[in-house]
């Protein structure tokens, strides 16, 4: 019986398509569920593999038009949504993940336009706390639409964070990123126990599985975090 490919071969063989010329250059390739059933394996293996050939440039993906190869290939920032108790073990800090608020709720119009959503439907809602060594590194309050993970709900939200469990469980085809700047508030100060009004970088991001948003998440970190990402 037929075994199923790792995501590695079929990154590998999607590539060698790519340079062959067996998909030109604006050419529509195949869609995840077409490959998956080509390559006998999961939808989520085939998402991996073509998330690394967009991110270096030789894929063109984008929802609701599908995944086409690059005309003139570029090369990008690459940006991932990491593991943050990944980011804080590598730094040798302890790392624990603290459940503020966990609840079914029906989100705000601005969260609502953001995830693209109709009606009243109820999302789930958390809060929660990242800590490095117990000192609060960043606060996230974050929207989850069920239609797309409803296993969350078994989750224990206090031995994996819904960062690590949607990252891990959930795969996603495209999502937005803003960066700014806000003021810590009095509830925020003592979450962080630091002076109210205090400057902090915020990451407002949302995540896509083609048509459907997986998640919208607002994450203060605390004041004088410094970011920084590499060029690839």
């Amino acid at each position: 019986m037929a075994t199923s490919h790792s995501w590695q071969s079929i990154q590998k063989n999607v590539r060698r398509r790519i340079v062959d010329g067996v998909w030109q250059p604006g050419e529509l390739i195949p869609t995840e569920e077409q490959l998956a059933v080509e390559f006998k394996c999961a939808r989520a293996t085939i998402n991996r593999a073509l998330r690394g050939l967009a991110e270096v440039g030789l894929l063109d993906r984008r929802r609701k038009a599908g995944t086409r190869v690059t005309v003139e290939p570029t090369r990008y920032a690459k940006l991932e949504i990491n593991i943050i108790r990944l980011d804080v073990e590598r730094r040798g800090e302890v790392y624990r993940h603290a459940l503020i608020e966990r609840r079914r709720a029906i989100p705000t119009e601005l969260i609502r336009t953001r995830m693209n959503l109709n009606g009243d439907a109820k999302l789930l809602y958390i809060r929660g706390l990242h800590l490095a060594d117990e000192i609060p590194l960043i606060y996230e309050e974050r929207w989850v639409n069920l239609a797309v993970s409803p296993n969350l709900l078994k989750a224990d939200l206090n031995k994996i964070s819904a960062n690590e469990w949607l990252v891990c469980n959930t795969p996603f085809t495209s999502g937005d990123i803003w960066f700014s700047a806000t003021n810590i508030n009095s509830k925020e100060s003592v979450l962080f126990d630091t002076q109210e009004g205090s400057a902090a970088f915020v990451i407002d991001r949302t995540t896509w599985q083609d048509q459907q948003c997986v998640t919208s998440v607002r994450m203060i970190h605390r004041p004088g975090f410094r970011m920084r990402t590499e060029l690839s």
